[in-house]
């Protein structure tokens, strides 16, 4: 992925100017824990995540690894109830040494003093390795708080049978895809293009950061907040139209009801990101050879991407264990044993932040789901289309909170997804001010 790193530079500079007055509570650890622990006792370490092929990637390691042993627990996704998890087990003081947590979510855990800096214990020689700018998305205050683990360019995820069966053109700009949606709908009265998810503002978030929007913007000693620009009214009133003209579902993501509609092909196709092409794997086994990738549909034809998640490995605040935590979680970014171990299990498409890394992810992943496509190729062109503009702030989860809780009541004649996002603004503006930052917007 190549975005303009001296533009996300500055972006991120604005940023850590901001937080730095957060991050002087983050807990600073010590690196004094041995890698090799006691002689003949290797150091056994507690890792929390939910991302595909986590355990084994785990079982990879541990068969390799004599001197770091590691204990794995599946949690929910981050915003299922596994930050609260995390929070909870932090301020309880029983975290585990090491947690996934994802670019949006990493701020609010680092200015709520919950993590512990890694760059002590983060070789440079690997860091050197990873795509800048996720490197830099890691970096808050001056200070390094995670390992990038992948990069999360949005794709459009198709049935080609369906969309061939009914001569349906696959969409390449917004406009081209609302027709096709119709063209859906008009094939079958129970199928839907895709699926609006009401639970995942996400989702709709990296479409904003698509058409060019910037909600929060670090400038100085203030936070500037917007979800009224032009980019974001456009993507709000475009998928008011969809909603409104009843031309997708109105799904929780991963939800039954969502499977159930990919079985039943009721829902012809899904926009996600690069990791959703192992998601689409592992549920419909069954659908293999019948599904391929596109570039997400954008405003103008010209490629352009958001990121849609994009995971990192953190070190909680209450480990005394961190410099294994990092050896592990650096083994399982940047070495190509580690990749492998993740991607050959045959539900993680992962499209890694170590650049370097990206042919022997393609050579793991079996693309005989997708009849063989490069998807690969598709991840990378459309990773390099990725705005550098978009910044997070450190209240994601408050402002995601109160979208989420409004999205699943807009329905036609009622509240609209325009008041929804009015509502993330208003709870991130008091959220901020609460905890006595500048804030304007």
């Amino acid at each position: 992925m190549s975005l303009s790193w001296s533009r996300t530079s500055r972006v991120i500079a604005g940023t850590a100017t901001a937080l730095a007055v957060l991050t002087a509570c983050g807990g600073g650890g010590d690196a004094t824990d041995s890698a090799a622990g006691k002689p003949g006792k290797p150091v056994t370490l507690t890792f929390w995540g939910w991302t595909k092929g986590s355990k084994d990637v785990v079982d990879a390691f541990n068969a390799s690894h004599t001197d770091i042993k590691v204990k794995f627990e599946e949690i929910p996704s981050g915003n299922a109830g596994g930050y609260a998890k995390i929070s909870n087990a932090v301020k309880a003081g029983n975290a585990p040494d090491l947690v996934s947590i994802e670019y949006p979510s990493l701020p609010e855990f680092v200015s709520s003093g919950a993590l512990q800096e890694i760059g002590d214990v983060f070789p440079e020689s690997a860091r050197a390795g990873l795509l800048p700018q996720a490197v830099e998305l890691t970096t808050l205050g001056g200070k390094n708080w995670a390992v990038p683990f992948d990069a999360a360019p949005q794709a459009f995820y198709y049935r080609k049978d369906l969309f061939a069966r009914h001569k349906i053109e696959v969409p390449t700009t917004w406009d081209d895809f609302r027709k096709a949606a119709e063209q859906v709908r008009k094939a079958d009265a129970k199928a839907r293009i895709a699926t609006f998810f009401p639970d995942d503002p996400t989702t709709f978030e990296a479409m904003a950061w698509q058409a060019g929007a910037q909600w929060f913007k670090a400038e100085n000693d203030t936070w500037k907040i917007d979800t009224t620009d032009p980019a974001t009214t456009k993507v709000t009133d475009y998928w008011q139209g969809l909603l409104d003209d009843g031309l997708v579902h109105k799904n929780a993501s991963f939800s039954p009801e969502w499977t159930g509609s990919l079985k039943n092909g009721t829902t012809f196709g899904y926009l996600g990101a690069s990791w959703g092409a192992g998601v689409l794997k592992g549920t419909l086994p069954e659908q293999s050879g019948k599904w391929a990738v596109a570039p997400m549909p954008t405003w103008d034809g010209k490629p352009a991407s958001g990121m849609l998640g994009g995971s990192t490995f953190a070190v909680p605040k209450n480990s005394t264990k961190k410099a294994a935590a990092v050896e592990f979680a650096t083994w399982m970014s940047t070495t190509e044993e580690g990749v492998k171990a993740r991607i050959a299990s045959g539900t993680s498409s992962a499209f890694p932040a170590a650049t370097a890394l990206r042919p022997a992810a393609k050579k793991a992943f079996d693309a005989g789901f997708y009849g063989g496509q490069d998807i690969y190729a598709l991840f990378e062109t459309a990773g390099a289309s990725i705005s550098s503009q978009w910044s997070w702030g450190p209240t994601t989860g408050t402002t995601n909170t109160a979208i989420k809780d409004r999205f699943g009541a807009v329905a036609p004649g009622g509240p609209t997804l325009a008041d929804a996002v009015k509502a993330g603004h208003d709870a991130t503006v008091a959220e901020l001010t609460k905890r006595g930052l500048k804030v304007e917007g």
